[in-house]
């Protein structure tokens, strides 16, 4: 039926208006139990829901049962579906935590996992760690420049010590909100304008 209604022009307002609109993936970079990154993930979420400016979507990697890039054939369906969706995104917020001064070794292998997908979009980055996962950013920045993904500025950076309570239960600061919101202005407007180029 959505089929039809974009063949005939039969969409409602609120159907033309998802479909116009930017979709920003909100990519969990972490894989192993007892992570907390669902938690940050999901609080960025409900910051950008309220906005209203662009469609924002969790996007866990866990979900697709990547294998180790060069272990196998490369046959594994989740290995496609997984490309299908960095492909069907416009931008990219990444969570991000620091493990020994970088990125994990499961996002390093999603990122590795795809290519054109990747091209010409924006990313911002919201990372933890005991030093605010500024590390690991670093680190994700210099991947993402080679993947011709264009990252933003703006960096929310949350501590282990004061954002979190006994290092598992996720209670951001206030001053926080400011960050995440300054990072999404931009990640929205520059996927916007890379749009017009990959068009």
């Amino acid at each position: 039926m959505g089929f039809l209604n974009r063949l005939f022009g039969n969409n409602t307002p609120e159907e033309e208006n998802k479909m116009t609109k930017l979709n920003i993936g909100i990519i969990l970079g972490s894989t192993r139990q007892g992570r907390v990154s669902p938690q940050v993930g999901e609080w960025v979420k409900g910051i950008a829901d309220k906005r209203g400016d662009a469609n924002y979507e969790i996007v866990d990697i866990a979900d697709f049962n990547l294998p180790f890039l060069g272990t196998t054939d490369g046959t594994e369906p989740g290995i496609a579906e997984w490309n299908q969706k960095l492909a069907s995104l416009d931008g990219f917020v990444f969570v991000v935590q620091e493990y020994n001064h970088s990125i994990t070794g499961a996002l390093k292998n999603a990122l590795d996992f795809a290519r054109e997908a990747w091209n010409d979009k924006a990313a911002g980055i919201v990372s933890y760690g005991s030093t605010g996962g500024a590390r690991a950013a670093e680190h994700l920045r210099g991947i993402l420049g080679e993947l011709k993904v264009a990252d933003v500025r703006t960096h929310p950076t949350l501590s282990l010590f004061t954002d979190f309570e006994n290092g598992s239960v996720f209670k951001p600061a206030e001053l926080h909100l400011t960050n995440v919101t300054a990072m999404l202005n931009e990640v929205v407007s520059w996927s916007g304008a890379l749009k017009t180029i990959r068009n």
